[in-house]
C-alpha cells in the first residue's frame, strides 16, 4: 500500500488539516481522505479500524462514554498508524499553504462547543449540524435585481429627464392650449425600470420560497447509537465522530464511517457517488487483514466505507463514525453550494454596452453643449433680451444637450431581456425544462461545453437484460461490434440463431419459461416492494434486472407466490470466493434440482450439458462438446466486448438431497455445495447493462452539430466510463480526446491542468471536488459551462457551473437546489431544447438591440444636427414624439422580437464565446446602414420637404410638414423591425412569421397606435392630420427599409472587416489568446500525449487484449499508405498522358 501519498491534502482542503490543541490522533482533513474518493491507501495509512478506534479515543463495543467532556492528555499520530506513514502525505509533517480561491468557506464553530458534554470532540470534529443558510428578503432580492449597470444608467437618465421635465413644465413658457407634459418621459422611464425590477424580483422570490419549503422537510430524525455500552436513540443532529452507529435495511446513512461488523450489508450509493450497482460492505478488520497479508487476491475491491447520503438496501450492522456535519461528504457538498450567483455572460456584455452608451452619449452631449454654447456666446452682442430671457435661452440649450444622453440610452433593453427570458421560461416548461433562475435561459444558449453525469443522465440507472443466449436454442441482442475497435470477436463462430427479443420470448415453451422463472426467482435475495409510489423489485441491481425480465417478458407472477409454492431445501448465498449462489428445491416427483447463478465463465467450466430445443414440447438436454464450449466462450467474450455484465445460469437434478458425496457435518439436509458443483446443465448466459436513454445518441449528435462539447464525469471505473462514452459518441480518441481518473486529474499542476482539460472527454472515479476543479478550469479558459447531474455528488459542480441541470424524477433535493434548470423528464434530449430556447433568447436580445440602437443612433444624430442648424436650438422631433418613438414603440418592439420561437436550424451554428462582442459585425453593419438610410430620408424631408412638396411658412403647413417627418420616421421604425427579424445575411425576413402570432398582433397594435396619434393626437404631439398622398409617401419611404436591408445583407461581412483599422479588429473581432489556444492543437502533442487508444476490456482479458491496443497507429499507417498509393497512381497516369 502507498502510504507516502495517502494523506496528502487536496487543494482547497488544507483548512481541515489545521487543528489547534488537537487531543486526537487525527484531524478532520486526514479522516476526509478516506472518502475523496474511497481510498484503501488512506484506510491503511490511518491504521485501519484499530487505528481509528484508538486515534478517535472511542471503543468499538461500548462506543463513546456519556460522561466524556474535556479530554486529558493527547494521542500522537505516530502511535496509531503504520510505521513510517507521513502525517500529511507528500507534504511531510507540515500542512501546505492552500490557494484562497479554492478553499471552501465554512463558518467557525459556535462558542457553545467549548464547554459541556463532548467539548473537545465537538470543537475538533463539530457535530452533525450544518450552519443555517441565510435567505434573502424580498428587498434584498429587489436590490440585487436592480444592481445592473443598464438599469443604473436608465435611473440616471430618468432622474435628469424628470428634473429637466419638471423645470420645463413648471418653469418654462407654454403656448395657450399646449399640454404641460415634459415630465412624462422621465416618469415613463422610471415605470419601465420598476416593471423590470418587479418582474425579476417576484420570479426569484417565488423560486426561493418554493425551494425553502422543499428543503425545510425536516432533516431531524432519530438514529440508534451505542454509548457507554448501551444502545440508545438520539437525534441525528447530535451524532459525533467516534460514535458507534447501528444501520439496518432501508436506512439513509447520515454520516461517514467505517464498518465494524455486519451481516450481508449492501448499499446503494448512486445518489452519493454515481456508482450504479449495489456495493457489498466488508468489515474494516477483514479489509485491513487482507491488505496486510495479501491473502485476498482482489483486496482493492473490498469496501469497508459507509458514506453519508447512501441507502442501506440489504443487511444490518454497525460502524464507527469518522466525519459529521460540515466535514462529511454530504456536508461539504451542501456547504459548497452556498455561493453567490455570478453575472451571466449576457449581463456582463450588457454592462459593457451600458458603459459605452454612457460614454458616447455623454461625449455627444458635451460636444453639442460646447457647439451650442459657442453659438450662444457669439450671438450675445446682438441679443437684446433681458437677463431672465437670456438665462432661459441658456437653460434651453442645456436641456437640448442633456436630451442627447436620454435619447442615447436604450430604455427598452432591460425590458426586452426580461420579456424574452419570461417568454422562453414559459415555453421551456412545455419542453420539460423547469427554469429556477430566470437568467439561466440565455446562458444556456451559448453553452460551449456540457459536463454530464453518466448514471441516470445518459443512462437509465436501471440494470436491464439486453442480451441472452438460451443454450444452443436461440438468442437475442448482444450482436453489436466490440466498442474497443482493437478487440476482434469472431461472430461467425457463434452459430446460435439470433432473433428479436419478442420472437425469443414467444418461441419458448411453457416448460422453458417456468425453468427460467424458477432459476431467477428462487435463486435471488431481491424482493418486491414499493419505491417512490411504484411496485418494483428491491435488491441487487443484477438480480432486479433478471427478475424484471421474468415479470415483463416471461409472464412471471408475484415473487412471493413463486417462492411460497416451491419447496426450498437449501440456499447457498453468493460467495466472492466461488463467484456463484445456489438454491436447491424439491420437485413434484420427489427429486431435487439445484439452480446455480454466477460468473458465466466459471459456470461454463462446471457444465457438461446444455439445453437445445426450448420450443413447445419441452426443453431437450444435449452434451456439451469442445466446439460448443468454445462457442459459448465466444458468446461471453462478445458480450464483454460490448461492456455487458455476463451472468450464467445452470441446473442439475439429484435423486436425493444431500447426495452422499456432499454430506457435511452441518446437518443432515445441508450439503457442501461446491463438492457437487459439476455435471451441470447450462441454461443460458445473460448480458446485462445500464442502457443508454433512447434519445441520448441523437441529442449528443445535436450538441456536436451545435458546437457544444459534451464531457462525461462519473464515479465509475475508467474502463466502464470510457466504453459507455465511446458508445454514445462522447469519447473520440481518434480526435485527440483523453480519459482520466479523478485522483490523477486533481493533482495536475495548473498549466498541465489547463492543457489536459482542453482535450478531456471522460473523467472517471471523480469526486465532487474533481468536478468543481473541472468546471472552474473550463470557466477560466473562457468556456460557458453547463453541468448535468442527479446525485448529491453532482451538486457542487451544478452550483459552480454557468448553468446547472438537475433531474426532476431521479434527482436528489440537494441536486435540485443547486441547479438552475430542472429536467422534469430526466431526459438529456430536453437539454437540446434548452440550448435552442437559450439561443432564441440571445437572438431576441440581439434583434431588439439592433433595432433599438438604430433608433438611438438616428435620434441622437437628428437631435444633434437639427439643434445646431435650428435658429431656436430645437430638435426635429419634440419631446412627446420622442417619447412614442423612444419608449412606447421600444416596449412593443421588445414584445414582438422576444417572442420568435427557435427553429432546428438554430443548432447549425457554433455558440458565442464569453469574450465575443454583443454587437457582431453583421449587426453593426445593419445598424449603421439603416441609420444612414433613415437619416438621409429624414434630413431630406426636414430640410428640403418644404420645397419638394410646396409647403409654405404658415402654421398649418409647418405642422403638416412636421407631421410628415414624424410619420415617416415612425414607419421607418415599423418596417425596420420586420427587417430585424434576421441577424444573419439570409434575405428571407419572413421565415417563421406564420408561427409567431404575437409579432403580427403587436405590429398591428403599433400601426393602429400611429394612425390614432396622427388623427387624434394633434395637441399633445403638435401635429395635424395628413391626406392620402402624404400617408402613401410616409409608408412608401418607410418601406425603403426592406430593400435597403437586403442590399446591406448582400455586402459580405469580410469586406466590412477589411475596411476596419487593425487596432479595431484586434479589440473587437479577435478572441483572447487562451481561447485561440483551444483551436491551435500541436500535431505532435496530439499524437504523443492526447490520443491514447481505448482500452475497454484490457484489464479483464489481460495481455491478450493489450496486444491489440495499437489500433490508432495502424489506422495512421493505413491512411499514409493509401495516400502514397493514390499519389503513385496519379504520377503514373500523368506519365502516360
Amino acid at each position: 500500500m502507498d502510504t507516502a501519498d495517502a494523506l496528502t491534502p487536496d487543494p482547497g482542503t488544507e483548512d481541515m488539516f489545521r487543528v489547534e490543541e488537537n487531543k486526537f490522533a487525527f484531524s478532520p482533513g486526514q479522516l476526509s481522505k478516506l472518502l475523496n474518493p474511497k481510498s484503501l491507501h488512506a484506510f491503511y495509512a490511518l491504521g485501519g479500524l484499530g487505528g481509528l478506534e484508538k486515534g478517535l479515543r472511542t471503543d468499538r463495543k461500548s462506543g463513546l462514554s456519556v460522561d466524556e467532556q474535556t479530554l486529558d492528555g493527547k494521542i500522537a499520530f505516530e502511535d496509531v498508524v503504520p510505521k513510517g506513514t507521513p502525517k500529511y502525505g507528500t507534504a511531510g509533517d507540515t500542512v501546505p499553504e492552500g490557494r484562497a480561491e479554492e478553499a471552501l468557506h465554512i463558518p467557525p464553530p459556535e462558542n457553545s462547543y467549548l464547554t459541556g458534554q463532548f467539548a473537545d470532540r465537538r470543537r475538533v470534529f463539530r457535530d452533525n449540524r450544518l450552519p443555517d443558510k441565510k435567505t434573502k428578503s424580498i428587498f434584498e432580492i429587489a436590490w440585487t435585481t436592480y444592481n445592473d449597470k443598464v438599469l443604473i444608467l436608465l435611473t440616471i437618465a430618468a432622474a435628469v429627464s424628470l428634473a429637466l421635465g419638471l423645470y420645463q413644465t413648471f418653469g418654462g413658457d407654454h403656448e395657450p392650449g399646449e399640454p404641460k407634459v415634459e415630465w412624462v418621459e422621465g416618469v415613463a422611464i422610471l415605470v419601465a425600470i420598476i416593471i423590470v425590477v418587479l418582474t425579476g424580483t417576484i420570479n426569484d422570490w417565488h423560486m426561493q420560497r418554493q425551494f425553502t419549503r422543499l428543503t425545510k422537510k425536516t432533516n431531524d430524525r432519530t438514529v440508534n447509537i451505542i454509548r457507554s455500552g448501551k444502545s440508545q436513540e438520539i437525534s441525528v443532529l447530535d451524532v459525533l465522530v467516534g460514535d458507534v452507529m447501528h444501520i439496518a435495511t432501508g436506512d439513509i446513512v447520515p454520516v461517514d464511517g467505517i464498518l465494524i461488523d455486519g451481516s450481508s450489508i449492501k448499499c446503494d450509493e448512486s445518489s452519493a457517488t454515481g456508482e450504479s450497482d449495489l456495493l457489498k460492505k466488508t468489515p474494516g478488520d477483514e479489509v485491513f487483514h487482507a491488505i496486510q497479508t495479501h491473502g485476498a487476491e482482489d483486496f482493492e475491491k473490498l469496501d469497508p466505507f459507509i458514506i453519508s447520503g447512501s441507502k442501506v438496501n440489504e443487511g444490518t450492522g454497525k460502524f464507527i463514525v469518522t466525519a459529521v456535519g460540515v466535514n462529511s461528504s454530504y456536508g461539504r457538498i451542501s456547504m459548497s453550494l452556498r455561493t453567490e450567483q455570478e453575472d451571466t455572460p449576457l449581463q456582463k456584455k450588457l454592462n459593457v454596452l451600458a458603459d459605452w452608451i454612457a460614454k458616447i452619449g455623454a461625449g455627444a452631449a458635451l460636444l453639442l453643449f460646447v457647439v451650442l454654447f459657442i453659438k450662444f456666446c457669439a450671438g450675445l452682442p446682438n441679443n437684446h433680451g433681458t437677463p431672465s430671457e437670456k438665462g432661459q435661452e441658456f437653460m434651453k440649450l442645456f436641456i437640448v444637450s442633456v436630451t442627447v444622453v436620454v435619447v442615447a440610452v436604450p430604455e427598452g433593453l432591460p425590458l426586452a431581456v426580461t420579456l424574452a427570458l419570461s417568454f422562453a421560461t414559459l415555453k421551456m416548461l412545455r419542453d420539460n425544462n423547469l427554469v429556477r433562475i430566470l437568467k439561466a435561459c440565455e446562458t444556456m444558449g451559448n453553452a460551449t461545453t456540457i459536463c454530464s453525469d453518466k448514471t441516470g443522465t445518459l443512462t437509465q440507472n436501471k440494470m436491464t437484460v439486453v442480451a441472452a443466449t438460451l443454450g444452443k436454442s436461440n438468442s437475442f441482442g448482444g450482436n453489436e461490434p466490440p466498442l474497443d475497435k482493437s478487440v476482434s470477436v469472431n461472430q461467425d463462430a457463434i452459430t446460435i440463431p439470433n432473433v428479436t427479443q419478442t420472437e425469443f420470448h414467444s418461441s419458448l415453451s411453457s416448460e422453458a419459461k417456468d425453468m427460467l422463472i424458477q432459476s431467477n426467482a428462487l435463486n435471488s435475495t431481491a424482493f418486491e416492494g414499493s419505491q417512490d409510489g411504484q411496485n418494483t423489485f428491491i435488491g441487487s441491481k443484477t438480480e432486479v434486472a433478471l427478475l424484471s425480465l421474468c415479470r415483463d417478458h416471461l409472464g412471471a407472477g408475484p415473487l412471493q407466490e413463486i417462492r411460497s409454492s416451491a419447496k426450498i431445501v437449501q440456499v447457498t448465498p453468493f460467495d466472492s470466493k466461488y463467484k456463484y449462489s445456489a438454491v436447491v428445491v424439491k420437485l413434484a416427483d420427489n427429486k431435487y434440482r439445484a439452480y446455480v447463478k454466477g460468473a458465466s465463465e466459471i459456470l461454463l467450466e462446471k457444465c457438461t450439458h446444455t439445453l437445445e430445443d426450448t420450443s413447445p414440447g419441452g426443453p431437450s438436454v444435449v452434451p456439451l462438446d469442445q466446439k460448443d464450449r468454445e462457442m459459448f466462450n465466444h458468446v461471453i467474450s462478445s458480450y464483454a466486448s460490448q461492456t455487458l455484465r455476463t451472468i450464467g445460469s445452470s441446473y442439475r437434478d439429484f435423486e436425493s438431497w444431500p447426495p452422499t458425496e456432499s454430506a457435511s457435518g452441518e446437518g443432515p439436509k445441508t450439503g457442501a455445495f461446491d463438492a457437487v458443483h459439476y455435471g451441470m446443465v447450462l441454461i443460458g448466459i445473460y448480458g446485462i447493462k445500464d442502457p443508454l436513454r433512447p434519445s441520448v445518441i441523437d441529442a449528443l449528435e445535436d450538441c456536436r452539430r451545435a458546437g457544444v462539447v459534451v464531457r462525461m464525469v462519473t464515479g465509475d471505473n475508467i474502463q466502464t466510463a470510457s466504453a459507455i462514452a465511446f458508445e454514445c459518441g462522447i469519447f473520440r480518441p481518434d480526435e485527440g480526446g483523453i480519459a482520466m481518473e479523478g485522483p490523477d486529474f486533481r493533482r495536475l499542476p495548473e498549466e498541465d491542468l489547463k492543457q489536459k482539460v482542453r482535450h478531456l472527454q471522460v473523467l472517471a472515479r471523480s469526486s465532487p471536488e474533481d468536478k468543481r476543479i473541472l468546471v472552474r478550469t473550463l470557466k477560466e479558459l473562457g468556456e460557458t459551462v453547463a453541468v448535468t447531474g442527479d446525485g448529491t455528488n453532482d451538486a457542487p459542480a451544478l452550483k459552480m457551473a454557468d448553468i446547472g441541470f438537475s433531474m426532476g424524477i431521479a434527482g436528489t433535493e440537494v441536486a435540485k437546489e443547486a441547479s438552475s434548470i430542472i429536467l422534469l423528464d430526466d431526459n438529456f434530449a430536453s437539454i437540446v431544447k434548452g440550448i435552442m430556447w437559450g439561443r432564441a433568447v440571445n437572438d431576441s436580445v440581439k434583434k431588439f438591440l439592433q433595432f433599438q440602437l438604430t433608433v438611438n443612433v438616428t435620434a441622437v444624430v437628428l437631435t444633434f444636427v437639427s439643434a445646431v442648424s435650428s435658429g431656436k436650438g430645437e430638435s426635429v422631433l419634440n419631446a412627446v414624439q420622442l417619447l412614442w418613438v423612444n419608449l412606447i414603440m421600444d416596449t412593443f418592439a421588445a414584445l414582438a422580437l422576444a417572442t420568435d420561437p427557435p427553429t432546428r436550424s438554430i443548432l447549425d451554428r457554433k455558440p458565442d464565446r464569453k469574450s465575443a462582442s454583443l454587437i457582431t459585425l453583421g449587426m453593426a453593419k445593419m445598424i449603421l446602414g439603416q441609420a444612414i438610410c433613415q437619416l438621409a430620408i429624414t434630413f431630406v424631408l426636414n430640410f428640403g420637404g418644404k420645397k419638394l412638396f410646396g409647403y409654405d411658412n404658415s402654421e398649418h403647413d409647418s405642422k403638416e410638414h412636421n407631421t410628415l417627418v414624424f410619420n415617416t420616421f415612425v414607419w421607418l421604425q415599423i418596417f425596420n423591425e420586420l427587417n430585424n427579424r434576421r441577424l444573419d445575411n439570409k434575405l428571407n425576413i419572413f421565415e417563421g412569421l406564420n408561427r409567431n402570432i404575437f409579432f403580427t398582433v403587436i405590429n398591428l397594435i403599433m400601426i393602429g397606435g400611429q394612425i390614432l396619434i396622427v388623427f387624434v393626437g394633434g395637441e399633445a404631439f403638435k401635429i395635424t392630420r395628413l391626406n392620402g398622398k402624404e400617408w402613401g409617401l410616409s409608408i412608401g419611404l418607410g418601406a425603403i427599409s426592406l430593400p435597403w436591408g437586403a442590399c446591406i445583407r448582400c455586402i459580405p461581412d469580410e469586406w466590412v472587416a477589411a475596411c476596419l483599422p487593425a487596432f479595431v479588429k484586434r479589440w473587437w473581432l479577435s478572441p483572447p489568446e487562451d481561447e485561440m489556444g483551444v483551436e491551435k492543437k500541436g500535431e505532435k502533442d496530439e499524437e504523443e500525449e492526447f490520443r491514447p487508444p481505448l482500452r475497454v476490456m484490457s484489464s479483464i482479458r489481460g495481455p491478450r487484449a493489450r496486444e491489440h491496443i495499437g489500433f490508432r497507429g495502424r489506422m495512421h499507417r493505413v491512411k499514409d499508405k493509401a495516400k502514397e498509393t493514390v499519389h503513385h497512381e496519379k504520377a503514373k497516369k500523368e506519365g502516360r498522358d
